[in-house]
């Protein structure tokens, strides 16, 4: 289980990470978002388009990049748990999945944003 300084810091990290976005024009509307067998991090709104962006945090890339760790099975869950969302909140709009790679400590943090990382088929 990890230890509540590490959930801390992923909460800090994905803060950051919605301030960098909106720095960038998008609009924030919810954070971690729970449906059954996922979790959203960040809900975000770029124009009429419902963003689902995935945060991946690593200090470093000595063991693989963020971008390496979505896997078909994450990507599964995040759209499932997309599904969920627009169902409970009644929205039927342009959604789209972005994926926002974070590596370093804060404050020296560096981002790499990929805008449709993914699509659901």
């Amino acid at each position: 289980m990890p230890c509540p300084d590490a959930r801390a810091r992923g909460a800090h990290v994905e803060r950051l990470a919605a301030d960098w976005l909106a720095a960038r024009g998008l609009v924030l509307e919810a954070t971690n978002q729970h449906a059954k067998g996922g979790e959203l991090d960040l809900v975000m709104r770029d124009g009429d388009t419902l963003v689902f962006v995935e945060v991946r945090h690593r200090t470093g890339t000595s063991h693989g990049h963020p971008l390496e760790t979505i896997t078909a099975t994450k990507r599964r869950r995040l759209i499932k748990a997309a599904r969920f969302y627009l169902q409970r909140n009644r929205l039927s709009c342009a959604c789209r999945f972005d994926v926002l790679a974070v590596t370093g400590t804060p404050p020296e943090l560096e981002f790499e944003w990929v805008a449709g990382a993914f699509e659901a088929f």
